[in-house]
C-alpha cells in the first residue's frame, strides 16, 4: 500500500500532462496499462509537444525500458516453477518499483511466492492507471501551460540521473552525455539526435568502466559518491573491481 499511494500525485500529473499533450482519456488508460513507466509517458509528453517524429519516440522507448531486461532476468531464477503464461503476464506488468519490492522480498522471505509477487504488480499497476485517468479528467477541466511538460520530463530524468550517481565516473559520463546531446541534436535538427547521444555516451561508460575496474581499479574515477552526514567520514572507498 505504501507503494501504491505513492504513486497517486505523480500518477495524477502524468495523467494531466498525456491530456495536455492530445491524448483523451481512453488513450491515456491505454498507455498507462501497455507502457506503465513514468519515465517513458512523461517523455512520450514531452516529446509530441514538439512534434517529435514517431520513430525517434519509439527508439528513446525502446533504449529508455531496455533496462528491464537486466531486472527482468534478476528474477527470473525465482519463477522457474511457474507457467510461461504466468512469466509473460508477470513481465508486462513490471515496473522499477514493484521490482524492487518483489526482489527485496523474494531475497528476504522465503514464503513470498511468484503469485503475492504478481499481486503486487498488478495492485501497483491499477493505482496508476486510476491515477492516471483521474489526471486526465482533471487536465480536461484545466488549461494547463505546455512549457509545463517540458519542465517536468526535465526534472524527472535529472532526479533519475542524481539517484544513479554512484562514483565519479557516471557524473563524468553524464556531463559527456549531456555535450554529445546537444551536438547531436543541432547536427541532425530532429530528436533522433538524443538516441545517438544516447548510444555513443553509454558504449563510451561500459568501455571506460571495463578498462578502469580490469587496469587501473585504483583510479580516482571509480572513487564512490558518499554522503558526508558524519565527521568521521574521511575519505571515499574506491570501488572493488569485481563489485557490482
Amino acid at each position: 500500500m505504501p507503494l501504491n499511494l505513492s504513486y497517486i500525485p505523480i500518477g495524477l500529473a502524468c495523467g494531466v500532462l498525456l491530456h495536455a499533450a492530445g491524448f483523451n482519456t481512453l488513450l491515456t488508460g491505454l498507455v498507462s496499462i501497455f507502457i506503465f513507466s513514468g519515465g517513458a509517458q512523461f517523455m512520450i509528453a514531452s516529446m509530441l509537444t514538439i512534434n517529435a517524429p514517431l520513430v525517434s519516440i519509439v527508439l528513446m522507448l525502446f533504449f529508455l525500458e531496455l533496462r528491464y531486461a537486466l531486472l527482468g532476468s534478476s528474477l527470473s531464477r525465482y519463477l522457474t516453477k511457474t507457467s510461461e503464461r504466468f512469466k509473460l503476464i508477470f513481465a508486462v506488468s513490471m515496473n522499477d518499483e514493484n521490482y524492487a519490492v518483489n526482489y527485496l522480498k523474494f531475497a528476504t522471505d522465503k514464503k513470498w511466492t511468484p503469485r503475492e509477487a504478481l499481486m503486487v504488480e498488478h495492485y501497483s499497476l491499477l493505482f496508476w492507471t486510476v491515477s492516471n485517468l483521474v489526471g486526465s479528467l482533471i487536465g480536461s477541466a484545466l488549461k494547463i501551460d505546455l512549457t509545463v511538460v517540458h519542465f517536468a520530463l526535465t526534472a524527472l530524468f535529472l532526479y533519475m540521473i542524481i539517484m544513479q550517481v554512484k562514483n565519479r565516473l557516471t557524473i563524468l559520463i553524464s556531463v559527456v552525455a549531456a555535450l554529445l546531446a546537444v551536438f547531436f541534436l543541432v547536427l541532425t535538427k530532429s530528436t533522433l539526435g538524443l538516441v545517438i547521444a544516447t548510444l555513443i555516451s553509454s558504449f563510451i561508460g561500459f568501455a571506460l568502466e571495463h578498462y578502469l575496474k580490469t587496469k587501473r581499479p585504483s583510479s580516482r574515477l571509480l572513487y564512490k559518491i558518499r554522503s558526508r552526514s558524519s565527521k568521521d567520514e574521511d575519505e571515499d572507498v574506491v570501488e572493488e573491481s569485481g563489485e557490482n
